[in-house]
């Protein structure tokens, strides 16, 4: 065959092909110090300003472990269902790079603090486990500017605020076999982490950050190919981008007589392309040896189970309870579990109004509406919870209409007062009054004679015209059960 691209590999031979991913996942933890000293995590600082001799690796500076960031990773671990080590260890990983000035990054290697997991996709309706095969602590590196300054032809800037900000490195098995379910399984991780409150996982401020193990190999055969770590992945779009592009280059590889190096490549957004970096490192290439200034990491059972009882409700096991408690779509509990602080504000207002379907069409309609077209998110929501529960209680009790509803939901989401406030000082009540209706139907069959006629003549569905008639005489307070009821006595 052929020399072939990623971008001119033919649909057929791709289809020979089956994809192998594994995804390393590096998540810094939502403590308010770094790990091993007391200098602020924040994001945004002037440079170089939240740094210390510990941060910075000077001599004589000795490390102190950060219990929040344990607890943190903890949790992390557990939502993953992993196994627990009671006794892990940190190791110096050594490599020479100029936004590390340590010279080394203090991570776990042989005695990670969790391993064994999983995560459980859920894609074009069927479910699937992905492993995770371990959870580790480590410090984080600095960041390298190479851009912005008058004279970044020349040189490379350095920010050190970074240096020593905690991660967990989440470390997948090679489970993934397509681009599609690389994207869940990232996705369902920020969730979990965000639900734990582990991490805020902002991309955009680097608190989530991907690198991705990808080979392929021909359907049937149970070796895996050579693999190439592509990094640089830091959105959900340059994820998924980046691993159709490699799956293509390297099948273009394979099918023009060539080999697939081991390798690190780099994701370039702007080609959309992945560009050799340097050969693949292996473990020895670090000279890993045990972190002489830190003891081993001891869990006991009662600090787990301390943690453990901590936990949230988690969104697969949530997304379950919404469907069977409430009767929901999967689909709408997928969505209304897509945030923790949604879910909760799904269950606030579906407890308040007595009915947990409307609230769930409501907090996915209106209020998310509403809440883009503001640029806000639902924990800033001008209408609580219980408020958006009492205006769907009303709906409910016969008391506005459902028309009426959406008009003083407007209102409410402009204003912030509660519903029946403003239900009462603008009159806006329904009116189920037999005998106020009928005043008001009188007026509209002495006013519509042609559609009268129509109706007496078999043409029922003139009905619906005359009902809005009604409503619109009586403002749409009219309840229009009952219109229709005495329209019919009326009109025989």
């Amino acid at each position: 065959m052929s020399s072939l691209s990623a971008a001119t590999v033919p649909p057929e031979a791709l289809a020979k092909y089956e994809p192998v991913i594994g995804l390393e996942v590096h998540v810094q933890l939502a403590t308010r110090s770094k790990i091993f000293c007391a200098c602020p995590a924040g994001f945004g600082a002037a440079p170089n300003s939240n740094v210390c001799p510990v941060c910075l690796g000077l001599p004589g500076a000795l490390p102190v472990l950060n219990r929040a960031a344990v607890e943190m990773a903890m949790r992390a671990a557990l939502a993953l269902n992993c196994q627990m080590r009671a006794l892990s260890r940190f190791a110096r990983k050594n490599y020479f790079y100029p936004d590390l000035p340590k010279g080394y990054q203090i991570s776990q290697y042989e005695l990670p603090l969790a391993e064994h997991g999983s995560v459980e996709i859920g894609l074009d309706g069927a479910k699937k486990r992905i492993g995770v095969t371990r959870v580790h602590l480590e410090d984080d590196a600095g960041k390298s500017l190479h851009e912005g300054f008058q004279d970044s032809d020349r040189y490379t800037y350095l920010d050190l605020n970074r240096c020593g900000t905690p991660l967990i490195e989440i470390v997948s098995e090679p489970d993934m076999h397509s681009p599609d379910e690389a994207y869940a399984y990232l996705t369902e991780l920020k969730l979990l982490m965000q639900y734990v409150e582990a991490s805020s996982c902002d991309m955009e401020k680097g608190h989530l950050r991907c690198d991705a193990n990808v080979s392929v190999r021909p359907h049937g055969q149970e070796k895996l190919g050579t693999r190439a770590e592509v990094k640089n992945l830091n959105s959900f779009r340059f994820l998924r981008m980046a691993l159709e592009y490699e799956i293509g280059r390297q099948v273009a590889l394979i099918e023009s007589g060539g080999q697939v190096e081991q390798e690190t490549r780099l994701f370039d957004p702007d080609t959309g392309e992945t560009v050799g970096m340097r050969s693949k490192e292996h473990a020895h290439d670090y000279r890993y040896f045990p972190e002489p200034d830190l003891a081993p990491l001891k869990i006991s059972e009662a600090w787990r189970q301390r943690v453990r009882a901590q936990m949230p409700e988690l969104p697969g096991e949530k997304r379950l309870r919404f469907v069977e408690k409430y009767g929901l779509r999967e689909y709408d509990a997928q969505v209304l579990t897509s945030t923790r602080e949604m879910s909760e504000y799904f269950e606030r207002a579906a407890v308040a109004s007595g009915d947990p379907r409307s609230a769930a069409n409501w907090v996915m309609g209106d209020l998310a509406a509403a809440l883009k077209e503001a640029g806000q998110e639902i924990a800033q929501s001008p209408v609580s919870a219980e408020r958006l529960g009492e205006l769907l209680a009303l709906i409910l009790k016969g008391e506005i209409s459902g028309k009426i509803a959406k008009d003083v939901f407007t209102k409410m989401f402009a204003s912030g007062e509660a519903a029946r406030t403003i239900i009462e000082r603008e009159g806006l009540k329904q009116i189920s009054d037999t005998g106020a209706l009928e005043k008001i139907i009188d007026e509209v069959i002495a006013n519509s004679p042609k559609q009268v006629e129509q109706y007496q003549g078999g043409k029922t569905a003139v009905l619906g015209y005359l009902v809005g008639q009604v409503m619109k005489a009586s403002r749409g307070q009219a309840n229009p059960a009952t219109v229709n009821r005495l329209l019919k006595e009326k009109l025989g």
